[in-house]
């Protein structure tokens, strides 16, 4: 059977429901509302998926980085990996109900970590009910196992090593970028020299990216003549740039590289420069 390294569809997923050697994650949450993921996953969810929240799961403590959402360190992703039943044999499969924003963070975290096969649901949970595919209730927990992985460090960027970057490309909405409609971090704008590129426009009008052609097209136009492995990403805490870097590598670009602490981490030191207005 074939693996599936950047998006999956429902309909193979359905069939796949009682193979052992898949493992399904449900990312649903709500920034609004912390619990409310959880509790719209324990109401409903794909049958066998455990569930993963943004906060406790997909974040650890600041040692990475001092943004809202600070990755986990390889230490952390490990036991988490291996506590979801994850190993290098299964495929993982990554969902949400938000475009597959919360979903590619996961795809992000195990990628970054060495394990290849594992896939965003297309069209998330809204995709999979309107298939009118069975879900389950209540909470799924699978069987431990060992998860072995490296962290691919040529992949992060922290802090200090942003303004070294050739290619800086903000994920957020234009409007946050240009510095309008600020409500979430303590500074508007955006990072002297960052193009706008907003992951909402990956995606079609029911979630699910767009199709190869036009992100090829999209991509294109946005790196020119940088190579994708020095295009930088960030977002406002590293959770939404995950699409557009799921994105790219869907169409054969290969991977970029993340500014995991983002706007909410620069934005917060005084001393760091902001734009605001269009990109240059």
């Amino acid at each position: 059977m074939p693996s599936y390294e950047t998006i999956v569809d429902v309909h193979t997923v359905a069939q796949q429901l009682n193979n052992p050697n898949w493992v399904i994650v449900d990312c649903r949450f709500s920034l609004a509302d912390t619990s409310a993921g959880q509790r719209a996953y324990e109401e409903a969810h794909i049958p066998g998926a455990v569930y993963a929240h943004l906060d406790h799961d997909l974040s650890g403590p600041p040692v990475t980085d001092n943004g809202r959402h600070p990755l986990p360190t390889p230490a952390a992703l490990t036991a988490l990996f291996g506590r979801w039943g994850i190993d290098e044999q299964k495929q993982v499969v990554a969902y949400d109900d938000a475009g597959g924003m919360i979903a590619s963070r996961l795809w992000w975290m195990l990628q970054y970590m060495g394990h290849e096969n594992t896939a965003v649901l297309d069209g998330g949970w809204s995709a999979w009910q309107t298939a009118n595919y069975s879900v389950q209730a209540g909470t799924t927990h699978n069987e431990p196992t060992l998860f072995k992985g490296t962290p691919r460090t040529e992949w992060l960027v922290q802090l200090e090593d942003v303004p070294q970057q050739n290619l800086l490309i903000d994920s957020r909405g234009r409007d946050r970028y240009r510095g309008e409609n600020e409500t979430i971090d303590p500074r508007a704008g955006h990072i002297p020299g960052a193009l706008s590129f907003p992951f909402p426009e990956r995606l079609t009008n029911d979630g699910r990216l767009l199709p190869l052609a036009k992100l090829q097209t999209q991509f294109t136009a946005l790196l020119q003549d940088t190579p994708a492995e020095q295009a930088t990403f960030y977002c406002g805490s590293g959770v939404s740039a995950c699409v557009n870097l799921l994105a790219m590598r869907h169409v054969g670009l290969g991977f970029g590289k993340l500014y995991v602490g983002s706007w909410s981490e620069w934005s917060h030191d005084p001393e760091r420069p902001a734009a605001t207005g269009d990109t240059p």
